[in-house]
């Protein structure tokens, strides 16, 4: 069965706006890693860039991110058992980064169908992901409630999600301009 001419070009539109997203998303992680690691060198961290973006001192599931536990337990319920060691590494970054596009994505086509600027709604994307993280994630056990945090982490974690939002959004208007 064909769409009609309307609907599928509407339906590539879409298309269109969630790989736009899914880049913009990418380059939003890659704004709030900026962050995290500048902010790992102003407390003594010695990695370069590229070993601390790919986690080099991550060695077993217990050093992992919550990306990582994340992914570990979604590993873990497809397997119906414990994904390798050696796995938290790369399963840590696939999902961090996967996270961030996953986001882009869904911002790029929500983006794509209002009439506001397009890059407006980064500025809200930011602390919905926050917030949305602090809502889920104690419930895979990855997080404590956001009442048992003190107040610097969430400010430190929410203004790097800030610089995610603010990111996503600018790339993502940007990209949409250029296509």
């Amino acid at each position: 069965m064909r769409l009609p001419h309307h609907r599928s070009t509407l339906t590539r539109q879409r298309l269109a706006r969630a790989a736009t997203g899914a880049l913009a998303g990418a380059a939003g992680t890659a704004a709030m890693d900026a962050v995290w690691y500048a902010r790992y060198r102003r407390g003594g961290g010695t990695q370069g860039p590229l070993e601390w973006e790919l986690g080099a001192a991550v060695d077993s599931w217990e050093d992992a991110s919550s990306p990582g536990k994340v992914g570990q337990r979604l590993l873990r319920a497809i397997w119906r058992r414990e994904p390798p060691e050696h796995w938290a590494r790369t399963t840590q970054t696939v999902v961090h980064l996967a996270t961030g596009m996953g986001w882009g994505m869904a911002y790029g086509v929500v983006a794509g169908s209002r009439e506001r600027p397009p890059w407006a709604g980064g500025l809200a994307l930011g602390p919905v992901a926050w917030l949305t993280s602090y809502a889920t994630l104690p419930l895979l056990g990855v997080y404590k409630p956001i009442w048992e945090y003190d107040a610097k982490t969430l400010a430190d974690d929410l203004s790097a999600h800030l610089v995610f939002g603010a990111t996503t959004g600018a790339v993502d208007a940007v990209l949409a301009r250029l296509a």
